[in-house]
Parts: structure tokens; sequence; C-alpha cells
């Protein structure tokens, strides 16, 4: 956690710095952006930004992200379940350092939903369902790859990002234990983090369109 924080901290110095040394006007913004990572587990995900100088504010939501057994990792993995999450939520406030990148603070609130591999993900089938709430930050780069043609091409986005979102707290108990059926045992789950590998990380792309007001 303390070198995530160190790193961070040195990323945020650095775009600072690049600020300064530009130190120009900003165009102000509104983005509609759709996420390329979602649908490939058959989910969607849309995000509206509202650039005001320095200044950005977003929301985001994703619906029914699918994780198969063979994506996911620790005892989710060994005990042979799949996740649903019908949805992720949440907003962001951040700070504009140039054109192309901004920094913002997320919170966010997650649904998760467990079910055997395999099995009909229906209420009387499911194992478990919690809420997550997480608060992090993300990293977005905004790039504009026709910015300067004179149609409608000018308006394309593509904004890459990077996102820290640790789990704050879940209504999970911290004792929940099951009778599983594929193992044979009784086990025991602890509340997911919602990024890639049960981590706090998330890398996506998206893209959509942007106009200047």
């Amino acid at each position: 956690m303390q070198k995530t924080l160190l790193s961070i901290f040195a990323l945020v110095l650095f775009f600072v710095q690049s600020s300064q040394a530009q130190n120009k006007p900003l165009s102000n913004r509104v983005n509609l952006l759709f996420g390329l990572n979602q649908p490939l587990l058959g989910g969607f995900n849309v995000e509206g930004n509202v650039f005001y100088k320095r200044f950005v504010f977003d929301y985001s939501h994703g619906v029914s992200l699918n994780f198969s057994n063979a994506t996911l990792a620790g005892a989710e993995k060994t005990q042979q379940l799949a996740v649903h999450i019908p949805y992720t939520t949440g907003f962001g406030v951040g700070y504009r350092f140039n054109e192309w990148f901004n920094l913002r603070a997320e919170p966010k609130w997650h649904r998760f939903e467990l079910y055997y591999e395999g099995d009909q993900q229906t209420i009387d089938n499911r194992i478990v369902a919690y809420n997550t709430f997480s608060l992090g930050l993300g990293a977005y780069f905004n790039i504009r790859p026709f910015k300067n043609q004179r149609n409608f091409l000018k308006g394309i986005m593509i904004a890459p990002s990077v996102r820290y979102w640790p789990k704050l707290s879940s209504n999970l108990a911290n004792d929940f234990s099951y009778q599983n059926r594929v193992t044979g045992q009784t086990e025991s789950l602890s509340a997911m983090e919602v990024g890639v590998s049960n981590t706090p990380w998330i890398f996506n792309i998206s893209v959509g369109y942007t106009l200047e007001y």
C-alpha cells in the first residue's frame, strides 16, 4: 500500500509540474464515453464527463458483468464459483493537468452475486450476494486523434484509464461460511475487490465523443 501511494504521489507531482509549465487555458468540454472492456464480460458501461476550466466531474454506470471461474483468483476460484456483478456505479471529482490528462477521486458502489460455476444464475441458485463501497483514484488520458479535422471526426475521443479502487466497506459478514457442494467442505468467503484478479486495480479503454461548450 505504501509503495502504491508513493507511486501515485510521484505521478501527481509530475503532472502538476507539467501543467504549471504549460499554464494555458483549457477548453470546457462534455464527453460521452463507452467502455470497451465491459462488453467482453457480457456487460455495458457508460460514462459522462463535464470539464470546466481545470475541474472535472463525472458519473459512470456499469451493468451485468460476468466472471467465469477461469477468470477468478483466490477462494472464489478454488471453490468453483462464478461471479455476477449486476452493477457498479458512482461519480468522480478531479483536476485537469492539461488537455489530455486528469486525475479524479472516485467513490463507487458495487453489487456482487456468487453462484457455482455452470449453474443458472437465479435467486434459488445464489450462494450469497453483497454490496461493497470503494474509494480511490482514477488516472484518465483523453486522446482526440482527429482534433485537427474540421468535421464530425474532430470530436472522437479515446480514453485509456488506470484506476485504483480499494474496498473500504462491505455488508458481507466477516465470518460468512457455507457448505460447498463441489468441495464437500465448509468454505468461507470474504468480500471481493472489484478489480483485476481480486485486486483494486482496473485498466480500461473507453471510446466516445466530446463537444466543446
